[in-house]
């Protein structure tokens, strides 16, 4: 089994790239560094550079790729909202595709291809911070994942996304500048955040046989976040 692992930072997507080989005892391959947020040329970029390793086709993308920038209303730049649509939707885009052809080379009836978009329940309900660009780009992400889904379904290609809740990283950090974490907790009906085993096991299910019947769906992950009483 091979997998590839595209970072904007080569040597940490080398030492990501290694650990799931050593964990799975399959082979993932590092990809240079690129700038999805780029647009179409880069997304292209990826795609040769995959051909290149001699992957001939692609059962499974996951559009994880992404950044936030919060600043207050009266202070938001246009540089930071530029930046955050360009990756977080249009590198989404042009990735999913240059990836077409990859992915239509794996796909049948029984057993379809899959996109699985990583959005977020910021997409679905706007956080109490000035995060504008990121609310809205995975609001973006959402009704994309919908708009393909039906576009790519009679080529055997299935497009999902995930609806993270707050998992705890370098970039959900700086939510900890406007409120406290134990507030932040406190919004959490299941009283706990997120980890990496949550949403693997959802990227798994999208991934498997039990989700071939699956295409179009927002899976919300979020500890119950979204049914909080306000």
């Amino acid at each position: 089994d091979v997998g590839s692992c595209p970072s904007r930072k080569f040597e940490k997507c080398k030492s990501v790239a290694k650990d799931i080989s050593a964990t799975t005892g399959g082979n993932c391959s590092a990809l240079p560094a690129c700038d999805l947020g780029k647009g179409a040329d880069e997304c292209k970029r990826v795609v040769a550079e995959m051909t290149k390793q001699g992957i001939e086709s692609v059962d499974v993308l996951i559009n994880n790729s992404g950044c936030s920038w919060g600043q207050p209303l009266e202070m938001y730049q246009e540089k930071g909202w530029d930046k955050v649509m360009d990756l977080n939707v249009k590198g989404l885009f042009f990735l999913t595709k240059a990836m077409l052809p990859l992915l239509e080379k794996a796909a049948t009836s029984d057993v379809p291809a899959r996109v699985i978009n990583i959005g977020s329940i910021a997409g679905l309900r706007p956080q109490a911070v000035p995060t504008f660009a990121y609310d809205a780009s995975k609001s973006a992400v959402h009704q994309l994942t919908k708009h393909l889904a039906g576009f790519l379904a009679a080529k055997c290609i299935t497009v999902n996304a995930i609806a993270p809740g707050l998992v705890p990283s370098k970039m959900s950090k700086g939510l900890e500048t406007y409120s406290s974490k134990k507030d932040i907790l406190s919004k959490i009906p299941l009283g706990r955040f997120g980890n990496s085993a949550d949403m693997a096991g959802v990227a798994i299910f999208l991934a498997s046989k039990a989700s071939s019947w699956i295409t179009g769906s927002i899976i919300k992950v979020d500890g119950g976040a979204l049914v909080s009483r306000l």
